[in-house]
C-alpha cells in the first residue's frame, strides 16, 4: 500500500487528484490539505510514501517545502506554472504535472513511482551513530554528540562535544546518514535540533555557538522545534 498526501490550496485541484488517486488500487490517501504547514506538522509524526505538491501556496510554497525537508518522500509537483519545471528536478521530483491535470498524464506520472516506492530499500541509517571516514580511518560518532554540521568549500565541518571533524563530503549526501532530529537551517548548515538551547528569528543557539537560520528554512525549523519541545515536556 502506498500512503499518499495531497497538498494544494485549490479545492478543485485537490478534488481532481483525490478522484484520480481513488482509482488506483494500492493508493491510500492519508492527508488531503490546502495548508502547507499542516503537511509540515503531519510528516513529523507520520510516514508518507508519495505527495502531490502544489508550488504556489500561501505562507510556504512547494519548492520551499522541498528545500527544507531533510528526507522528503517521493514527490509529484502539480502546478499551473511551467517555468518551475527545470528548478524542480534539482530536488529529485518524480514528475511535474501541469494543471489542469488529465487522467492519462496522471497515470504516466504514477507509473514512474509506484514500483519504486514499493520495492526500494530503506537507504537511510537507522542507527544512533554517524559513520564517516576521517583521515582514512572509519569513525563512528554518536548522533547525540553532534551539535551542528557546516559546509566548508568541498568539505564539511562536524562539530561535536569533544572535537571538530573535517571530512570530504557534501551536505546533500550526509543528510541520508542522519536521524530525523537533524534539520537544514541554511545553505551551509545542518543542526541537531535536540541540542538547541535558544532560538531567535535569525539564529539558533547551541552551547555558545550561534548558527544562522535563513528565510528559506525558517518555517520548517521553528515548526520542528515546537514539536520537539512538546515531546520533551
Amino acid at each position: 500500500m502506498i500512503k499518499v498526501g495531497i497538498i494544494d490550496d485549490e479545492i478543485l485541484a485537490r478534488k481532481v487528484l483525490e478522484e484520480y488517486c481513488n482509482k488506483i488500487d494500492n493508493f491510500k490517501i492519508i492527508l488531503n490539505t490546502g495548508n502547507p504547514l499542516e503537511f509540515v506538522n503531519f510528516v513529523q509524526q507520520n510516514e508518507i510514501d508519495l505527495i502531490f505538491l502544489d508550488i504556489k501556496m500561501p505562507e510556504l510554497n512547494g519548492l520551499e517545502i522541498l528545500r527544507s525537508m531533510l528526507r522528503p518522500p517521493k514527490v509529484i509537483l502539480t502546478t499551473a506554472y511551467s517555468e518551475y519545471a527545470l528548478e524542480s528536478y534539482n530536488y529529485g521530483v518524480v514528475d511535474y504535472l501541469l494543471k489542469p491535470i488529465k487522467l492519462e498524464r496522471f497515470l504516466k506520472a504514477i507509473n514512474k513511482v509506484s514500483t519504486k516506492v514499493l520495492t526500494q530499500p530503506n537507504i537511510y541509517n537507522e542507527s544512533k551513530e554517524l559513520q564517516i571516514k576521517y583521515e582514512g580511518m572509519p569513525v563512528n560518532i554518536q548522533f547525540s554528540s553532534i551539535m551542528y554540521i557546516q559546509s566548508f568549500g568541498n568539505y564539511l565541518k562536524i562539530f561535536t562535544d569533544s572535537r571538530m571533524y573535517l571530512i570530504s563530503e557534501t551536505l546533500i549526501n550526509i543528510t541520508t546518514l542522519l536521524s530525523e532530529s537533524f534539520q537544514r537551517t541554511h545553505k551551509s548548515y545542518i543542526v541537531n535540533l535536540n541540542r538547541v538551547s535558544k532560538a531567535s528569528r535569525t539564529h539558533l543557539l547551541i552551547e555558545d555557538k550561534k548558527v544562522p537560520v535563513s528565510t528559506m528554512y525558517k518555517v520548517i525549523v521553528y515548526e520542528k522545534l515546537v514539536i520537539l519541545s512538546k515531546y520533551k515536556k
